[in-house]
């Protein structure tokens, strides 16, 4: 077997999990597609973390399977820009049924993989990457939290 082919085949879920948080479902007469992320974000906190969880562990996974440097930065920022903005109530509901972070990442992995785009390993990375997620975790509850209490002010 092909190394490409060995590991498509390894990553296959990570594929199919951001599909499910991006794509899975289709807006009835329409090719709009849209997957369990912005409807998570329907509820306050749990759709921020949940969403930014899932990301976080399949970034991961990409980094432990020799995405390069380049690619892992990229998909940390697609992760925490969908985040942070898909946590802002309104705004951030619409900006998360457009956005679809995963989607992007995979796109990334895909030229990483198959068309030898952003070339080197990350593998070094992954103790940074893993500290970058808990600080922003640790960001995002906080801020969400600060939403709430907010909010909870106001009535």
């Amino acid at each position: 077997m092909h190394r490409n082919d060995e590991l498509q085949g390894r990553l296959k879920w990570v594929e199919e999990i951001s599909r499910l948080m991006d794509n899975k479902f289709r807006l009835p007469g329409t090719n709009f597609r849209f997957g369990l992320d912005p409807i998570l974000n329907f509820v306050p906190g749990l759709g921020a973390v949940s969403g930014f969880a899932i990301s976080g562990g399949l970034l991961l996974t990409m980094a432990k399977y020799g995405a390069s440097g380049r690619v892992l930065v990229l998909m940390i920022i697609n992760i925490v820009l969908d985040a942070l903005i898909g946590s802002i109530p309104v705004l951030g509901w619409i900006f998360d049924f457009a956005y679809k972070a995963n989607t992007r990442n995979i796109k990334l992995l895909k030229e990483h993989y198959s068309e030898g785009k952003h070339q080197g390993s990350g593998k070094g990375l992954i103790f940074y990457i893993i500290m970058i997620l808990i600080v922003l975790s640790v960001l995002i509850i906080y801020l969400v939290w600060q939403l709430i209490e907010w909010v909870a002010r106001m009535f």
